[in-house]
């Protein structure tokens, strides 16, 4: 129990949330709660062009596809706690639908963007908590951010308004960001869809529930550390995040303001592949830059990898150098690789330079501050998800007392020796030096892949399936380095389903906590090994990580579509499916 003023505030401030997005759900007509119509069902079979178009023709209807869509949101919120929003009655208003319809001659446009593109018209699209919209809180799941809606709204929700989307829902993050469970006092515990037991990870897995139950055709996420990327692999669904730039990110929240040492990008995930390019297409063909002075003025690029028929060079990272990838995550990555192999493509291992150092360098950076920043907007009686506690302490601990703790540690657990040593506030000057080290270790990365003559990397997502709920504390922050690597490198890296968990395949041996592998792990990745239960995983989703260059989307996405052929050509099939609850 909280017993002082600003412990009350919180709890206050938290109920305050919970009970208007209850208030706006229970205000929803009647018929949001009925079950789909057959048309309803239909239109949720339909592709992005096939909703423009049908639009467009006027043979759809705007109230007809929110209907569809709303009626799937609510029954996913009601099983996983995803929304954090509901916008289905300004939905419509605030997009250029006003004049749907084949005589449509964009005099009630709302710019003349509208007038040259509806290119999005009627596509359903969630937002992250993160994006502004004016007039909705943008909590990042803190309690004092509650009750202060944005007075802007994000470029990108622009772009999809006057593209013609229905913007219709805002989805859960994890208080502060820093997490791969969806979690907070604000918003409560978000649940997986494939398994209410387990986490849709983090911290776009508000909108990964939402669209693995088919309550959205995309979603808007945002991406430092993985956050789109391990959402799509513990969800079953695509994602891509690119290059700083390439997709508007203006006007988004975040719990780190000014961080330039990473970049943060917003990106979209979708719940199939083709959703998934073309949205991408359609937005860059949307002159994004028009909207938002970060991106870069670089039209669209389209390619046909697989209408070439060129062989490409594929990369296997196998290993992150600190969590190697349980059972079930390394047969993924080896189910594509033989699968591009069976097509006669060249797959090779790749090493690439010192992926711990690396990492080293994108800690420094990511918490220069030791954390402050993320932790000062707490209310007492809130605190940040458990592994972000643990790390905040660990970067605060007296230098001293890590110098001694890495001397005694690091003969037998090198790697953890070396976070000792990394995790410290740094100063000013300390903090540029980090800089220097990120630049010197992208070029090697750019040298490497060069000579090396790779088209794409791949690699696990995350070396766990989807977790159970609270097991982030044992898997801790420190398993995201398979996509904070990319982030750090600032490259483009996309996932995309490939398989399940099987309890009878993918099971660890009994005895492993006796054995010399288990033995030779580090304690971080001991602690991320004993969360992994193959048989309580059984069915959930599994992944793989694409990685291609810097501003390389076109090509990633062309490159998922091949590594998706050859899975089907191989009798697999990687597209889960949604879960309709």
């Amino acid at each position: 129990m909280l017993f002082s003023l600003s412990a009350s505030t919180h709890q206050l401030a938290c109920k305050q949330k919970q009970n208007e997005r209850q208030a706006l759900i229970d205000s929803l007509p009647a018929a949001y709660s009925a079950p789909l119509s057959l048309q309803e069902q239909k239109i949720h079979a339909l592709s992005i062009p096939q909703i423009v178009s049908q639009c467009d023709s006027g043979s759809l209807s705007p109230s007809t596809i929110l209907s569809a869509y709303a009626k799937k949101s609510l029954r996913s919120h009601k099983a996983t706690n995803c929304l954090s929003d509901v916008m289905f009655g300004q939905a419509l208003a605030s997009s250029s639908v006003g004049g749907w319809g084949p005589g449509f001659d964009g005099s009630d446009a709302s710019s003349t963007d509208t007038i040259r593109d509806r290119s999005l018209l009627g596509v359903p699209v969630s937002i992250k908590d993160t994006v502004n919209v004016v007039g909705h809180d943008t909590t990042i799941g803190y309690s004092s951010n509650v009750g202060k809606p944005a007075t802007t709204s994000a470029s990108i929700v622009r772009l999809l308004q006057d593209a013609g989307a229905i913007v219709h829902a805002k989805t859960t993050v994890p208080i502060g960001l820093l997490s791969i469970e969806t979690i907070s006092d604000v918003f409560g515990t978000t649940r997986n869809p494939h398994n209410l037991d387990f986490t849709p990870g983090g911290s776009s897995g508000g909108g990964a529930a939402l669209l693995a139950s088919g309550g959205s055709k995309i979603e808007i996420g945002s991406d430092i550390g993985g956050s789109v990327r391990i959402p799509a692999h513990f969800c079953g669904i695509y994602s891509l995040k690119g290059s700083a730039g390439r997709f508007p990110s203006w006007g988004c929240a975040t719990s780190m303001k000014g961080l330039e040492g990473i970049p943060i990008v917003s990106a979209p995930m979708a719940s199939t592949l083709d959703d998934l390019s073309e949205f991408w297409k359609r937005v860059v063909l949307s002159e994004p830059w028009q909207y938002d002075h970060t991106c870069v003025p670089l039209p669209w690029r389209s390619l046909n990898l697989q209408d070439e028929g060129r062989k490409l060079k594929w990369g296997i990272m196998w290993d992150d150098g600190s969590i190697p990838p349980t059972p079930a995550c390394r047969r993924a990555l080896s189910t594509v690789a033989a699968a591009l192999r069976k097509q006669g493509h060249e797959v090779v291992d790749f090493h690439p330079p010192d992926v711990v150092a690396g990492l080293q360098t994108g800690y420094k950076l990511l918490l220069a501050d030791g954390g402050h920043q993320v932790a000062s907007p707490l209310q007492s009686g809130e605190s940040l998800v458990g592994p972000a506690v643990g790390l905040l302490a660990l970067f605060n601990l007296p230098r001293i007392v890590k110098k001694v703790l890495a001397f005694f540690t690091r003969r037998s657990d090198p790697f953890t020796a070396g976070l000792y040593e990394t995790m410290h506030p740094r100063t000013l000057l300390e903090d540029r030096e980090a800089i220097v080290e990120r630049d010197e270790y992208r070029a090697r990365w750019h040298e490497k892949w060069i000579s090396e003559g790779l088209d794409f990397v791949l690699t696990v997502p995350h070396p766990l399936p989807a977790i159970e709920h609270g097991a982030s504390e044992k898997a801790t922050l420190m398993s995201v380095g398979y996509t904070f690597l990319f982030s750090l490198l600032d490259y483009t890296a996309g996932v995309f389903p490939v398989t399940k968990v099987d309890k009878d395949v993918d099971a660890l041996p009994a005895d492993f906590e006796s054995t010399a592998e288990f033995k030779s792990l580090n304690s971080v990745a001991k602690g991320a090994y004993s969360v992994y239960d193959a048989q309580k995983m059984h069915g959930l989703p599994l992944g793989v990580q694409i990685v291609g260059r810097r501003m390389e989307e076109e090509k990633v996405l062309e490159g998922m579509k091949v590594a998706v052929a050859a899975l089907k050509e191989h009798g697999l099939s990687p597209d889960i499916g949604v879960i309709d609850f």
